[in-house]
């Protein structure tokens, strides 16, 4: 290998883009094209970065098998920053054993990290956790150390666990410290920065505040009832009921859980879970049906007794209700608070990471464009979502798998 391409690869490893394209930007070999190309993706060209590691990949061939895996690696990041979190992960699987079977142990590594990565984007926390565990980390370098452990901090955000959400981006600080790269150490500051951020709003005997993620860790071990609306869910102890397929049914608890100790009354009721402004006697048939429906789900947590003017939530055990809430609560909200985290979406990967149909989110977006909500560029396969990003929020950390977009 020439000096020029040692020079720029170690620009590269640096996080100093600019430093490599000085080596090599002039030049249209192989090795060349590959470096150029992970330079425009770390300044942010993510297009031009896939065209140029693509034609890296063809002009290697088949005959430097090693070359084109680590293309087919680049080609992987390039998709998961860009949020195509459809790309084919069988060709990743593919290049990351060709990688090992030349001991290429870093870039083998890195490409597992890429898949675990794209895993906790689309909510499979327990698929990279069983991946995860599969590493040995004391034997990598400081950049792959803190990637390591910026994941080991998503997947204990993403289930309250605040303490080991610490105690891990503690480890990603220090060895991304240690390895000096600037946008390493600028992820790992973000990362540090949403754990004192407000998660979720709490209403609670009338009165309502917003919670960071360590509060809702403290209320989700209470003794309160929760109703989670966060997650559709409903939650005394280790007791959980799931509510996420019956909307209305978790509408009509919501409201009983925010009037409670006192009653909802059955217009209250009627006029939120059925968005009726003035009721009738169907109405009110089909509310006493949907109450006998709650009733039954409710059985180990709670009961609900009918009264003059509405019904009340009586809890079994609990001493006191609690209604946790998503910050921003909007029919779209789980778009909005995927698309806050500042990159680009395809629709396909919004569907993907809330498990609902394409189509769905596509007319969702075209409603959140005509109301100047998000904006879009690029066309047909290219074209992406985004919006800025909601400053003073951790939108992303509490959303459900899947989510009903209306």
């Amino acid at each position: 290998m020439d000096r020029l391409i040692t020079a720029a690869g170690r620009a590269l490893a640096m996080g100093d883009p600019l430093a490599a394209l000085n080596c090599v930007a002039l030049r249209d070999d192989a090795p060349s094209l590959a470096l150029r190309g992970i330079a425009m993706a770390q300044l942010g060209e993510l297009d031009r970065a896939r065209v140029l590691i693509g034609n890296a990949s063809r002009a290697f061939g088949s005959q430097e098998p090693l070359e084109r895996a680590k293309c087919i690696v680049a080609e992987a990041e390039i998709a998961l920053a860009s949020r195509d979190l459809g790309w084919p992960s069988p060709k990743l699987d593919a290049a990351r054993e060709v990688l090992e079977q030349h001991g290429d142990r870093v870039n083998a590594t890195h490409a597992r990290y890429i898949d675990i990565r794209r895993r906790l984007l689309i909510g499979r926390l327990d698929e990279a956790e069983l991946e995860l565990g599969v590493i040995n980390v004391a034997s990598l370098p400081p950049a792959l150390r803190a990637i390591h452990e910026l994941i080991v901090a998503g997947i204990a955000m993403r289930r309250l666990e605040t303490q080991v959400a610490r105690d891990a981006l503690l480890q990603a600080e220090r060895a991304s410290q240690h390895a000096g790269i600037p946008a390493l150490v600028a992820e790992v500051a973000s990362k540090v920065e949403l754990l004192g951020l407000p998660a979720a709003r709490l209403t609670r005997m009338g009165s309502e505040r917003l919670l960071l993620l360590s509060e809702v860790e403290a209320l989700m071990a209470s003794q309160a009832l929760v109703v989670d609306g966060c997650r559709y869910t409903v939650k005394h102890k280790e007791a959980v009921v799931s509510l996420a397929t019956r909307p209305v049914l978790f509408v009509l608890l919501r409201i009983m859980a925010e009037a409670w100790p006192k009653e909802a009354s059955r217009d209250e009721l009627i006029a939120r879970a059925f968005r009726m402004k003035q009721a009738d006697d169907s109405h009110r048939a089909r509310l006493r049906v949907e109450i006998g429906r709650l009733r039954e789900l409710l059985k180990p947590l709670a009961t609900v007794d009918a009264t003059s003017r509405g019904f009340a939530l009586v809890p079994h055990e609990a001493c006191e209700v609690a209604v946790l809430a998503q910050l921003v609560e909007e029919k779209y909200a789980p778009i909005l608070a995927l698309l806050s985290d500042g990159e680009s979406w395809s629709s396909s990967a919004l569907a993907l990471a809330l498990n609902v149909s394409q189509r769905s989110v596509q007319r969702a977006l075209d409603t959140l464009a005509t109301e100047g909500k998000v904006y879009s560029f690029g066309r047909g396969r290219n074209r992406r979502w985004t919006t800025p990003p909601i400053a003073g929020f951790a939108t992303i950390l509490l959303l459900p798998g899947s989510l009903a977009l209306g």
